[in-house]
């Protein structure tokens, strides 16, 4: 592997793409740590420093968790790319139920520029949205709840409005740069930026374990922790196989076809969609709750004792049952098995024993079927994992947080692969070695 390090650093082309991707995360990084003009930075931190000392529960903490941190402290770069994660679910799934941006996914690299533009502005709207939504939180004193000092001191609406500017700048600011690394760099940049988001609070987490539990805790919590990344690595490079054989054509003079390849189904076809799905609708009520400004009622009360708090069994179940139900459902709306059964028999392929056709879609909407239920229990079983590791090291704010369970691992795990084989396949087209093996 570190001879494979050599190799791509040794190649112009792709040290100078590996340079840019990290000179773009460095930028990411720096922004994220500058606050917004009108917030005061030294209440920011008192009032997150008291948040962590009594161990709330954020509405905000997934979103938290995507920003590196960023959001809680009101920075040029709070939002991060969500709303851009957001806009980009939200399209695919209009794919399915607008006709119009069917077609326009069927028509090639047109049609998929066009759907990155809607893409682009529903970014802004929901950046705009979103701002305004923890500006006046922060105003009204909800975004950090107990905290006494103001963390916008000028509640003035002309500086309210700039600081919503700002931080909608800052989301349109990361979707460009997030843009420029998958054109220029190495990877995806929307979730390269996700990963170093995650990964910059790994290093304050595990020292927050080591100091308050010291090194025997540390220790127990690292080896589960590489446990964990060796099953979620394993799982996620798993896939069912199905054999497809293509018949033989006579096109002109020429033979084609008459090969045997297989369809890849990977065990989590749905990736970690169901995971982020899950965590917003059981914070959603809260986040209602909080808007409403009725902290007392009976209502709010049981959300926060058996929907928000993580050891209710309540939420477990609730949380297992989403994860699964949205795991079934993105897979149904992002496979269609009618459609690529049509596929394989334009084509002239077939599976061996099934005939083309309805039957061949029939076939593969079971497989599918049978293999998304292992998958949608594996990733409800990774994400209530932090439940357990806080019980055991008593810590602190939301499972989201925690960086060695639920959303982070998966995150980064599938991230880190992703660019690990693009690297890998650009070594290969240099006749080098490359990581994978």
């Amino acid at each position: 592997m570190l001879g494979a390090f050599r190799s791509a650093l040794a190649t112009p082309d792709l040290r100078r793409k590996i340079l840019f991707t990290l000179g773009m995360v460095v930028l990411y990084r720096l922004g994220a740590t500058i606050p917004s003009p009108g917030v005061s930075y030294p209440n920011v931190q008192q009032c997150v420093t008291q948040l962590q000392g009594q161990g709330s529960q954020s509405v905000y903490s997934l979103l938290n968790l995507f920003s590196g941190g960023a959001l809680l402290q009101l920075s040029v770069l709070s939002l991060g790319i969500v709303p851009y994660i957001t806009s980009s679910i939200i399209i695919q799934l209009l794919q399915v139920v607008i006709p119009r941006f069917e077609q326009l996914k069927k028509e090639g690299q047109a049609g998929q520029a066009k759907l990155t533009q809607y893409t682009r502005y529903l970014t802004i709207a929901l950046a705009i949205l979103q701002a305004t939504g923890v500006v006046a939180l922060a105003v009204r004193g909800q975004l950090f709840q107990g905290c006494s000092v103001p963390v916008v001191p000028d509640d003035s609406v002309l500086n309210l409005i700039v600081i919503v500017i700002v931080m909608t700048a800052g989301a349109a600011l990361l979707m460009w740069m997030g843009e420029l690394i998958t054109e220029r760099g190495i990877g995806n940049g929307m979730s390269l930026l996700i990963f170093t988001s995650i990964a910059s609070r790994i290093p304050g987490e595990g020292g927050n374990i080591l100091k308050s539990h010291g090194p025997l805790v540390f220790t127990v919590v690292l080896c589960f922790a590489i446990a964990i990344i060796a099953t979620v690595v394993f799982i996620e490079q798993a896939q069912r196989r199905i054999p497809v054989q293509y018949a033989k054509r006579m096109i002109g003079r020429r033979m084609y076809g008459g090969t045997s390849t297989y369809l890849p189904l990977k065990v989590n076809q749905a990736g970690v969609i169901p995971v982020i799905f899950g965590s917003s609708l059981l914070y959603l009520p809260q986040l209602l709750g909080q808007l409403a400004g009725n902290q007392d009622s009976a209502i709010t009360r049981f959300i926060m004792t058996y929907i928000v708090s993580q050891s209710s069994w309540v939420h477990i179940v609730l949380y297992m049952a989403l994860i699964i139900f949205f795991a079934y459902f993105y897979v149904s709306i992002t496979f269609n098995p009618e459609e690529r059964a049509d596929d394989m028999k334009k084509f002239g392929g077939f599976i061996p024993g099934i005939r083309p056709g309805r039957p061949t879609a029939e076939y593969l909407g079971f497989v599918l079927s049978r293999i998304t239920l292992p998958g949608s229990l594996y990733l409800g079983v990774i994400a209530i994992l932090p439940n357990f590791f806080l019980s055991i090291t008593g810590g602190q704010g939301g499972n989201q947080n925690f960086p060695f369970g639920g959303t982070a691992v998966l995150i980064m795990v599938n991230v880190g692969l992703d660019t690990v084989k693009q690297i890998e396949s650009q070594l290969t087209q240099r006749k080098y070695e490359g990581f994978l093996r």
